[in-house]
């Protein structure tokens, strides 16, 4: 009772006060913590950080966070406790539930996934390279393209896994494969995939505050979007103008031509955070990383005979790869969006809401990723996708309990919601009465109606 006393405390709205660049508390447990110089060089960047400043943010700590980090954490004790803490059912259960799979070793647990991940790569991009330099057919420059495609896409599952949890022997390692599997093999910035995941994860579906939800000029998956709201991500307006009125009315026709052209688009984000004023872990080897890649693969797309089979090249690599960015946005677009900064206290919620799996058969988890369990993924990000298969029943179990939704369905009819995701949208946004700026291009495609 006299050591309740002697604690100091703050209020919620207190805490709120302190949300902000320079002055960052965050509360883990009822205990609050200031946090405003570890933001500057804290491993996941400072967006999570800055997105759920000034609140309870327990539940996402404890998903992020492997044990270890709680003795760094001690160090920001501010000596306060929130007065008013309090914890909801479904946060009980859920902390519960990550206690149990952690007591089973299941965020240690890896499987062989990474040696056969590696084995399956190694052996994909080699036949590449091989069918390019050393064959002389078209049919095999193109099957070279799609295994090339291939590659990119199961690398990317494996850079997935290092960014969340470490899937070699020390963080040296792991730095290492980070590197080779991102900038070297995939042109796309280890360091930008970090930036703009671990935003994602926080606020997963905010139309505002994820980044993967801004795609504006060319998609949108709610009319919100028209609003011309501020993106807290990138800190720039997203603007619905005539230009972007255009495409997005098409956008349930062009969808699949814009995921095919997609990376495009990642290697110029790469580019543009790299060579930008934001601190960037790492950035010189981040750089190097790139420079690699942009040495070997046009070197090599210069050893096919002719331009037409370059381009085609290209082409094929690209639309082969398109089918991952295609699965991303099935597991996004199609569900739950919000306006606003996510709140600490309901972190299982939006999770939840934000989130849609991609059911298939365990033969074929290897092509997902493990990102088909993409609830599980979110709620656990730590765990390897080797145990995600096996906790999806019980998470299943967890959200209806806490009457939530689950959303599962088969790769074709994600595909069909999610292209009536955006016809809805592409529907009202060809609504003339919406005050946006028309240009002579829409006037003269809609002047007849």
């Amino acid at each position: 009772m006299v050591a309740d006393e002697q604690k100091k405390y703050i209020t919620s709205d207190e805490l709120k006060k302190h949300n902000r660049h320079g002055d960052l508390w965050v509360s883990i447990q009822g205990k609050v913590y200031n946090v405003t110089e570890w933001s500057k060089i804290h491993p996941g960047g400072d967006a999570p950080l800055l997105n759920m400043a000034g609140q309870d943010v327990t539940d996402a700590f404890i998903a992020f966070h492997p044990g270890t980090a709680w003795k760094v954490l001690e160090g920001f004790f501010t000596g306060y406790y929130l007065e008013d803490y309090q914890v909801s059912e479904i946060s009980k259960d859920y902390r519960k539930l990550y206690t149990q799979f952690a007591k089973a070793g299941m965020f240690e647990k890896k499987g062989h996934g990474v040696i056969y991940s590696l084995c399956f790569n190694t052996m994909t991009f080699l036949a590449c390279l091989y069918g390019v330099l050393c064959c002389d057919s078209f049919s095999i420059h193109m099957i070279s393209a799609c295994l090339l495609g291939l590659t990119w896409m199961q690398v990317a599952y494996l850079g997935h896994d290092s960014g969340h949890y470490q899937i070699m022997i020390n963080p040296a390692f792991n730095k290492v494969a980070q590197i080779l599997s991102g900038n070297c093999l995939t042109g796309i910035s280890i360091a930008w995939w970090k930036w703009t995941h671990n935003a994602h994860h926080i606020a997963c579906n905010s139309l505002d505050y994820d980044p993967d939800l801004q795609h504006l000029p060319m998609l949108a998956v709610s009319s919100k979007l028209f609003q011309s709201i501020t993106s807290r991500f990138y800190l720039r307006e997203l603007t619905f103008d005539s230009v972007a009125r255009f495409f997005i009315s098409y956008q349930h026709m062009t969808y699949y031509l814009v995921m095919c052209v997609a990376r495009v688009n990642l290697y110029l984000q790469t580019f543009l955070l790299l060579f930008s004023k934001r601190r960037v872990p790492d950035r010189a080897l981040n750089i190097l990383g790139i420079l690699v890649f942009w040495t070997w693969f046009p070197l090599l797309v210069s050893c096919l005979p002719n331009w037409t089979e370059r381009v085609l090249f290209v082409l094929a690599s690209f639309c082969v790869c398109a089918i991952q960015h295609v699965q991303f946005t099935l597991n996004h677009f199609a569900a739950d969006v919000y306006v606003g900064a996510p709140k600490g206290n309901n972190w299982f919620e939006k999770q939840a809401r934000g989130t849609i799996d991609i059911s298939c058969s365990p033969k074929m988890d290897w092509f997902f990723g493990g990102l088909q369990f993409q609830l599980e993924h979110h709620l656990f990000p730590r765990m390897p996708r080797c145990h995600l298969r096996s906790i999806s029943p019980v998470v299943q179990e967890l959200c209806k309990k806490h009457n939530l939704p689950y959303r599962s369905l088969s790769f074709l009819q994600a595909n069909i919601v999610t292209i009536q995701t955006l016809r809805t949208a592409a529907m009202e946004a060809r609504d003339l009465s919406l005050p946006v700026p028309k240009n002579m291009l829409w006037e003269a495609i809609n002047i007849h109606g």
